[in-house]
């Protein structure tokens, strides 16, 4: 089988070949070899796939290796958190969940319907688990005063992947802390979220890498009736780093937020993509993305609204991306889009790239404010808006790292 697959792999790179020879090692699972073959259409995603053009995973990986730099420090607080934590070698979790949090460990893959859509999280659907790690990990939510559940994802290692799944039942509430922290060659790891009627969720996501890292978060929500979900994200990027979300409105009431914040500074390369459809009447979906770019660093973003011809009626959804180039040689890629067949919606989309404000600047550099000081302020206050939807608990720290970023 592994030969196979290495050559339905067309001119596999040594990555890609460590790759199968990873799965080759894989206990045999038809829905592991499913979402693996998924993957193995494409290999690691490169610059000819339309959706990854600006974000070339097969260029960038040349070999599974343990990078030199690392782990970062998680800034995000614990405290009265449960903390479960993913490394190359291991997984932890606490050794006692409280009412209303249910966590299946499973060794088996689940089945991952709509792989051949995400070519990253079908091969960390097809690579989680072995060891201490386990497959899938599945939670089931029922309370609506459960505590803020946090992950991290750090440690040295050429590879780590994970697969977790959320079930918040109908009225329940979820509250959810991600640290992407660094330390491996490659990290791909895949989150899916199924809201029924009513439930809430409140994510928020914190990605740090280093330079010469590859990381790949995908998330996968489906919204049921008058469900709501709130996310946001800050990216400071790696050699290649790209946080996708795709998301479902299945059924009408539904609420979306989806708001992220990226930095990118010198050799650093941060994608921001996501793609959403209205597939119920009467849903709503707000999505803000900003981003700020140095001399020799890369921001990308890439978001889709579609709304089909008859169960997409009376949408109400805003995409919005602005981006600021700090510095001569800062690169920014934007494509927003609107694919709208039905003819009753409110729909919007707006994109500018752009340079800080010299009127602004010299205000400030008047009143004796330093340059850096000075460009360090503006971009905080452009940056703040797209961070203040995320969870009281960690907003001020996330405020606090894009300030650090800024200063430094």
């Amino acid at each position: 089988m592994t030969t196979a697959l290495r050559d339905f792999i067309k001119n596999p790179t040594p990555a890609e070949l460590e790759l199968v020879a990873r799965y080759g090692m894989q206990p045999e699972d038809a829905r592991r070899e499913r979402a693996f073959l998924a993957f193995a259409e494409t290999g690691l995603p490169h610059r000819r796939m339309e959706g990854w053009k600006w974000t070339d995973f097969k260029a960038a990986l040349k070999a599974l290796e343990t990078p030199a730099a690392a782990s970062a420090k998680d800034p995000l607080p614990d405290d009265g958190a449960l903390v479960f934590r993913f490394t190359p070698k291991g997984f932890e979790a606490p050794a006692k969940l409280p009412d209303g949090i249910r966590m299946v460990v499973q060794p088996g893959v689940q089945a991952f319907p709509g792989a051949e859509d995400v070519p990253m999280g079908a091969l960390a659907a097809a690579l989680a688990g072995g060891g201490k790690r386990p497959a899938t990990l599945a939670f089931e939510i029922t309370s609506s005063e459960a505590p803020r559940l946090h992950f991290v994802f750090e440690g040295a290692g050429e590879a780590s992947f994970a697969r977790i799944v959320f079930l918040v039942r109908s009225g329940a509430s979820l509250t959810l802390t991600e640290s992407y922290l660094g330390g491996a060659g490659l990290t791909a790891s895949v989150l899916e979220f199924d809201l029924e009627r009513g439930a809430k969720l409140n994510r928020t996501i914190f990605q740090r890498g280093g330079a010469g890292e590859a990381l790949a978060v995908t998330g996968i929500a489906h919204l049921g009736a008058e469900a709501e979900m709130t996310q946001t994200t800050l990216a400071f990027g790696a050699k290649v780093a790209r946080m996708e979300t795709r998301v479902v409105h299945q059924a009408s009431g539904s609420k979306l937020n989806l708001n992220a914040a990226y930095l990118s500074g010198k050799g650093f390369h941060a994608d921001i993509t996501t793609n959403v459809r209205h597939g119920a009447p009467s849903c709503v979906t707000r999505q803000l993305t900003k981003g700020a770019v140095l001399d020799g660093g890369t921001g990308v973003f890439q978001g889709k609204f579609f709304v089909p011809r008859k169960t997409g009626q009376h949408t109400d959804a805003d995409m919005q991306h602005q981006a600021l180039l700090l510095e001569d040689g800062a690169q920014v890629f934007a494509k927003p889009e609107l694919e709208i067949y039905a003819d009753d919606v409110e729909c919007a989309h707006g994109n500018t790239c752009g340079a800080l404000d010299d009127a602004q600047m010299f205000y400030l550099r008047q009143r004796g404010i330093p340059e850096t000081q000075a460009r360090a302020m503006l971009t905080e206050a452009f940056i703040a808006e797209a961070l203040g939807m995320a969870d009281e608990a960690v907003r001020d720290v996330l405020l606090a790292e894009a300030q650090n970023w800024l200063s430094s």
